[in-house]
């Protein structure tokens, strides 16, 4: 196969998880935390999109580091209590990729054990390995670490991977580590992210289908 290694995102990826779970959360903690602030589902997607969700709030909304951990609190009780659903075809891209020998690693800023309940409760095959917010800061999405950990636990190559991410740091992890990157845009349609991502990423889909079929030629 052309990609041994599927390095999959997670939220707006997998799981449609941001209308759900994520921009209410976050709407919750600048009800709490900045009531003077408001913003709209599209800025929400723009915004993790670039700075990104932590830079924002450090560098725009100015928390601080405990306001952070507040924030968080609020964000994890929201992904205790609702369980986001996977887009349809998603399931059998992993169940395809696995059949073929081939490996389904996650990257995400989610925390492992949701999104290990998430695959559980979608009926999704389990990952081979995850990487999120659980880990230190400096190994986090963008930095190259879970791609470099990848090869060397998996003994794969650089060509073998494939990212496949929604959002600019995946983006840059991808570019920085030096493998392909293909754009999931079938979450939301801001018109700045696709132009981006037309213009930067390896390969650009606007739906999961789409990219079933490209991994489908591309294995043939």
């Amino acid at each position: 196969m052309r990609f041994k290694c599927l390095i999959l995102d997670h939220d707006d990826t997998v799981v449609d998880s941001t209308k759900t779970i994520h921009y209410p959360a976050f709407l919750e903690a600048l009800r709490q935390m900045r009531p003077d602030h408001f913003v709209t589902l599209q800025e929400y997607f723009e915004l993790n999109f670039d700075p990104g969700f932590l830079a924002y709030c450090e560098h725009v909304l100015g928390f601080t580091s405990q306001e952070l951990d507040r924030e968080y609190g609020i964000w994890q009780s929201f992904v205790e209590k609702r369980v986001p659903t996977a887009y349809p075809g998603i399931r059998e891209i992993i169940e395809r990729q696995k059949a073929l020998g081939g490996y389904v690693c996650v990257i995400s800023h989610s925390v492992r054990d949701k999104i290990l309940r998430d695959y559980e409760k979608n009926h999704l095959p389990e990952p081979d390995l995850i990487y999120g917010w659980e880990l230190p800061r400096e190994q986090r999405k963008p930095s190259v670490f879970a791609i470099e950990d990848i090869m060397a636990r998996l003994h794969v190559q650089r060509a073998d991977i494939l990212v496949v991410d929604d959002l600019k740091p995946g983006y840059d992890m991808a570019r920085d580590a030096g493998v392909r990157f293909a754009a999931a845009q079938w979450a939301y349609h801001v018109p700045g992210i696709l132009g981006f991502m037309r213009d930067k990423a390896d390969y650009c889909f606007t739906s999961v289908d789409d990219l079933a079929t490209f991994l489908r030629r591309e294995d043939n």
